[in-house]
């Protein structure tokens, strides 16, 4: 049950930071929107964490659902870009 709950949290936590440095960093970079951006995401993500699953509760399981939720983190970050630029901007008095 245990690592369940860490494999969950591992791939929210790749999630949203995925998400947030696709936002916040890349938010000029045009390769991002790109459809193999997060494919190759969520392969150097789990590619980065796998010396981890030598420890104990981290399990293989945990390794691919962090990079699951950073490549959906990803494309989610560069959707939202794309969803931004095309909306109109207004100015408020």
């Amino acid at each position: 049950m245990l690592q369940i709950l860490i494999a969950l949290a591992a791939g929210l936590l790749g999630f949203a930071f995925a998400r947030n440095f696709v936002r916040r960093r890349l938010r000029f970079v045009d390769a991002i929107h790109s459809p193999v951006a997060p494919l190759l995401a969520g392969l150097a993500g789990a590619a980065a964490t796998w010396p981890a699953a030598f420890l104990p509760f981290i399990t293989l399981m945990t390794i691919v659902a962090f990079g699951i939720g950073t490549g959906l983190g990803t494309a989610s970050g560069s959707r939202a870009l794309r969803d931004s630029a095309a909306a109109p901007r207004r100015l408020i008095p």
